[in-house]
């Protein structure tokens, strides 16, 4: 159980979970790279020194591993899960009074209290072009806060007990921002701050908004933990940390008494500026647009803070221990949330919010014959709710087909669903619709299409990884890799306008009526088949942050019949780099190298 920030780094020092760069080192663009490399290496959390033109030392990787992650919440997690469980079903308690006798003490003892006897964060005041200015990414706009907890409240209901906590990404410097006086603020839909922003915008009253950085693990964590509309975040960061949120008001903000920094300031109504690009986590900058500004009145910070960041990019990154932390909390929500599922992965590979696996139950009439009836009920209720909403790809399988069939064995998962999927039936499609605000496959900003492919019954095929002994391509396309048995990877011309690479899907799709390719269900257009191939993760990564699914799913002998589209040979999806897509994140050869040679000195080379 931490006070603070310094107290948990300290702690993964003595258990010899820490590296210590000690020579400055620039946060331009190269602070990041040395994260990423550390990362990729399941290497320790890293305290950087000295941050070139700044005072003040950062640190990275803390949650940089599922273990590392469990070992900062090992006093507290166990207690959060029992109280989650009981959430579930209260009756858990008469049935294990021992398991669960210290769980409403657990709960109690969350609530965030005052802090009378003086605040660590107010120790200091500094200015915004003081703090580490860390850019992650060439193209990224500026410096960004990439773990900053935003806290605001209900202009109705004020008090940390309606407050919203949230992680929208913070830009410091670059674009228009009145270098010191302004922040830009990015947030998405479905995001409480919204629902604040929207109220005050009717009020004749400032919209405080205060930003921590920093502070004990768990605050960070509840920042990112979707919690129901209504129930405080910082209960729940009380939990987890196994302390109650301390909190104190200066100059009438609200502040995190335990962070290592606070910026207090006014979100200036119906003020809008360019915020962006920032490299983000599906693996592709998100482009600049309006976002409100933040007029900046203080910057608070504790007596040695530490600057918490993180770096976001292609996932698998850091903020991926989020998700398995999460998942390992709210599992035993699922059922609740959603009647009738038993399980839903959103699949961090391929940028989380593109990709859903779920199975599902079916209840509804077992005496017919075994179709997708109640899996289609749950589909729509998920695609239909808070985050996961954002969804563009949701494929959900039975659970009566397979009683261990696993959500998070991709491989398996879609060995099962291909080999039972009816590719005339099974196929739901919803057009112009909102997908997630960073997801750029779509026809416009935060809009797209989404596809629920469900499937139930006896395999309707056997899926192979071979081609049929008189297999050709048409010109252009070449090269056909099996990503995995059923899967074919082809590569394609490159994608430069609609209506001709519209016409280029229609040519492959006719020549490959002339195969026998019931083994083979899926087919990917790609710009490397090589490359998609090679691993679990660049297939999940290319196909479903590529495609659009009301534009890009096309198939072999398709057909529309009353408006419902299927094909009697394979689904082909094409999921090419399209000329509105973002650009991909790649890193700067010099800095990579930069990087490389200071890792050496420290015993970390590949």
């Amino acid at each position: 159980m931490y006070s603070s920030l310094r107290q948990a780094v300290n702690d993964l020092e003595r258990n010899g979970q820490l590296l210590r760069i000690r020579e400055e080192v620039d946060p331009n663009l190269d602070i990041a790279e040395i994260h990423r490399q550390v990362f990729d290496r399941q290497g320790p959390a890293i305290l950087f020194e000295r941050v070139k033109g700044s005072p003040f030392q950062a640190v990275s990787n803390i949650y940089g591993t599922f273990d590392r992650t469990a070992f900062l919440f090992r006093h507290t997690l166990d207690r959060v899960k029992r109280v989650i469980e009981l959430k579930k079903d209260p009756a858990s308690a008469l049935k294990r009074p021992l398991r669960y006798a210290g769980a409403p003490l657990t709960a109690v003892s969350a609530l965030p209290m005052k802090s009378w006897f003086g605040s660590p964060v107010t120790w200091g005041q500094t200015t915004i072009d003081k703090l580490p200015q860390i850019k992650s990414w060439p193209m990224d706009g500026g410096a960004f806060i990439t773990m900053p907890q935003v806290y605001t409240e209900d202009p109705d209901q004020p008090g940390p007990m309606h407050g919203n906590l949230g992680m929208y990404r913070i830009q410091l410097s670059g674009n228009d921002y009145a270098p010191n006086e302004e922040i830009g603020l990015h947030y998405q839909l479905h995001r409480g701050i919204g629902v604040h922003h929207t109220r005050y915008n009717q009020l004749d009253r400032p919209f405080h908004c205060s930003i921590f950085v920093g502070g004990p693990p768990s605050h960070a964590f509840s920042a990112i933990m979707p919690l129901p509309e209504g129930l405080s975040e910082l209960t729940f960061a009380g939990m987890l940390g196994g302390r109650r949120f301390r909190y104190a008001h200066r100059n009438g903000h609200f502040l995190s008494s335990d962070a290592d920094f606070v910026i207090t300031g006014e979100i200036l109504k119906n003020v809008k500026k360019p915020e962006g690009p920032f490299g983000d986590h599906l693996g592709y900058y998100s482009l600049t647009h309006d976002f409100p500004v933040m007029k900046v009145h203080q910057v608070w910070h504790r007596k040695d803070p530490l600057w918490h960041f993180s770096v976001v990019g292609r996932p698998p990154m850091e903020d991926s221990s989020f998700g398995w932390l999460i998942h390992e909390l709210v599992a035993p929500l699922t059922p609740g949330e959603f009647p009738g599922l038993k399980e839903l992965h959103a699949v961090d590979a391929a940028g989380v919010h593109p990709l859903l696996l779920a199975i599902g139950q079916e209840r509804y009439m077992p005496f017919r014959e075994r179709v997708p009836e109640e899996t289609l009920t749950i589909a729509n209720r998920v695609i239909g709710s808070g985050q996961t909403s954002l969804a563009k790809f949701l494929f959900i399988a039975a659970s009566d087909d397979d009683p261990n069939l696993d959500t998070h064995d991709i491989p398996h998962f879609f060995r099962h669903f291909l080999e039972r999927v009816d590719l005339t039936r099974d196929l739901h499609f919803q057009t112009k619709t909102t997908i997630d605000t960073l997801d750029y496959s779509g026809s416009g900003w935060n809009a797209g299409s989404k596809l629920v492919a469900a499937c139930r019954g006896e395999k309707r095929r056997e899926l192979r990884s071979e081609l049929p002994d008189n297999f050709s391509l048409p010109e252009g396309f070449s090269a056909p890799k099996f990503c995995f048995p059923g899967i074919l990877a082809v590569q394609s011309p490159r994608f430069e306008a609609e209506v001709p690479a519209r016409a280029q899907v229609d040519v492959l799709c006719r020549h490959l009526e002339n195969f026998d390719l019931q083994h083979i269900p899926l087919v990917l257009l790609v710009d490397d088949s090589a490359f998609t191939a090679a691993n679990l993760n660049n297939f999940v990564w290319v196909a479903f942050t590529r495609a659009n699914p009301s534009h890009d799913v096309h198939g072999v002998k398709a057909f529309t019949e009353h408006k419902h589209w299927g094909c009697k040979g394979p689904m082909a999806l094409d999921a090419r780099i399209k000329p509105h897509h973002a650009p991909e994140l790649v890193v700067d050869p010099e800095v990579q190298k930069r990087a490389r040679v200071l890792l050496e000195r420290y015993g970390l080379g590949e």
